[in-house]
């Protein structure tokens, strides 16, 4: 069960940490597809989306690390945790499947990052939040448009692909509710300016998603409950696996530099 954080720099510890675990834990499922993407155009395309994603946790663990004080870098938070320390959302830890997968993947988490970075960009209280928002904002934007369209063309396309889009959206619609909630620190970071509400977020989410799946002729499923549990650090059997591979030079040659 989440407990209150004790201090309103823990707390902004804790919410920062939050949000660049998802950017590092979905930049490396990206990174997945290198040379296994259905065309040479979507390689590049998921490469740079990962890319994108990992500037983004690079830039909020030198933070976070500035924040805490006690000497940690960027390597140690993404690197040197233990399964349970990540507080990254259930929904960017799925596993890539097949495209239709990830192309929806990368729409729900697009759809709610592109606003919440607009809002950090023009309301949070920290000047270095602000920074990165303003040039995250810009790349979740085409994020957004490119994940759109391929939702879009697989679900309005053959039997094929739009079956599996279906199939798609009948797993991983139960995680985006997730998105909207705010754990303790979380709440504490809203409370004190650093970060927007994700409810009042979701209003727009809705619309996006609406549009996209109107054209794309996919219906929205009615899930009853949410899975959660990632901003607890509790997460399905996928996300060992994926920071064995994730951390294994680390592990293996721990301290050495390139």
């Amino acid at each position: 069960m989440a407990t209150a954080i004790a201090s309103a720099e823990d707390a902004a510890l804790r919410a920062i940490l939050e949000i660049a675990d998802d950017g590092l834990i979905l930049g490396h499922r990206l990174s997945e597809w290198c040379g296994h993407a259905p065309m040479l155009e979507e390689e590049l395309a998921l490469a740079n989306m990962g890319l994108d994603l990992l500037g983004q946790a690079r830039a909020l663990y030198a933070h976070a690390g500035e924040l805490e004080g006690k000497g940690r870098s960027e390597d140690d938070f993404a690197f040197l945790r233990r399964e349970r320390d990540y507080v990254n959302c259930l929904l960017v830890e799925r596993d890539n499947r097949d495209f239709a997968h990830t192309m929806l993947r990368q729409l729900y988490f697009a759809a709610f990052m592109q606003p919440f970075w607009r809002a950090i960009a023009q309301t949070s209280s920290d000047e270095t939040l602000r920074g990165i928002a303003a040039k995250a904002d810009k790349e979740m934007t085409y994020h957004l448009r490119h994940s759109g369209e391929w939702v879009i063309r697989m679900g309005d396309g053959t039997e094929e692909s739009a079956a599996r889009m279906a199939e798609a959206v009948d797993e991983l619609h139960r995680y985006t509710g997730e998105l909207f909630m705010a754990s303790p620190a979380r709440q504490q970071a809203i409370a004190s300016g650093l970060l927007p509400d994700p409810e009042s977020l979701r209003a727009e989410w809705d619309e996006t998603i609406a549009t996209v799946f109107n054209a794309a002729k996919l219906a929205l499923p009615e899930i009853r409950t949410m899975q959660k549990g990632g901003r607890d650090g509790i997460h399905g059997e996928d996300m060992g696996h994926l920071l064995a591979e994730l951390q294994f030079m680390q592990r293996a040659y721990p301290g050495q530099t390139w």
